[in-house]
């Protein structure tokens, strides 16, 4: 694997990336061959619920299904918080029972999944992806254990560069999401931050996939 990508909405089957392709139970594709499926806080239907978690659990059972996501919380939207919360903390749940990653969509919720995850004692890695936040906001996440991707605000906004730069490198992750860039410019931008060689990015890469992704074939 020479580049891994956390979060895409598009499979493009090429063999040097490795594709964690953002899925929804409702219109699951079981050609791609890596993905994350969750529900989407934008696309919480309560009367389609039941039947969308159980196939998350279905899949999150295979072997092809990476981690749990993206799921979380939304406050610019009109999905009332305590549905949003309890929709968030069933998929925990399975995320837990079958020890898979989390990867997030949190929006001006910072302070409501930090309570969650204390409540819950959450054990899975959490990965916040589209990370655009300060470097106070960052460094909570961090304290908290959490990890943070990185994609279409690295290439776009100039002010995250510090934020990005005081992220430890085994604590973040690379991604495109929906953005037309190819994952060799966020990796090569990158790499230009942190001022290391494209190569070394890639090994850093790989391990924090390994740590993250494949923790539970070493028990």
């Amino acid at each position: 694997m020479e580049y891994f990508n956390l979060h895409t909405h598009k499979y493009t089957n090429q063999s040097k990336v490795l594709e964690l392709v953002n899925q929804y139970p409702w219109e699951f594709d079981a050609t791609i061959p890596q993905y994350s499926i969750g529900i989407h806080p934008w696309y919480i239907d309560e009367n389609r619920l039941e039947s969308d978690l159980k196939i998350i659990e279905e899949k999150l059972q295979l072997k092809e299904c990476l981690a749990l996501g993206e799921c979380g919380l939304d406050k610019r939207i009109d999905i009332p918080m305590e549905v949003q919360i309890m929709v968030f903390e069933k998929q925990i749940a399975l995320a837990e029972r079958y020890q898979k990653p989390l990867v997030l969509h949190l929006v001006a919720a910072y302070q409501e999944l930090l309570e969650i995850k204390t409540r819950l004692n959450i054990t899975v890695p959490i990965i916040l992806h589209g990370f655009s936040k300060n470097l106070q906001v960052a460094q909570q996440l961090l304290t908290n254990g959490c990890y943070l991707s990185f994609g279409k605000y690295l290439l776009r906004n100039p002010e995250l560069k510090l934020v990005f730069q005081s992220v430890p490198n085994d604590r973040f992750f690379l991604e495109t999401d929906t953005i037309e860039e190819t994952l060799e410019e966020v990796y090569a931008l990158a790499a230009k931050y942190k001022m290391i060689e494209l190569n070394a990015l890639q090994i850093q890469m790989n391990k924090n996939y390994k740590f993250v992704f494949e923790q539970k074939d070493k028990k």
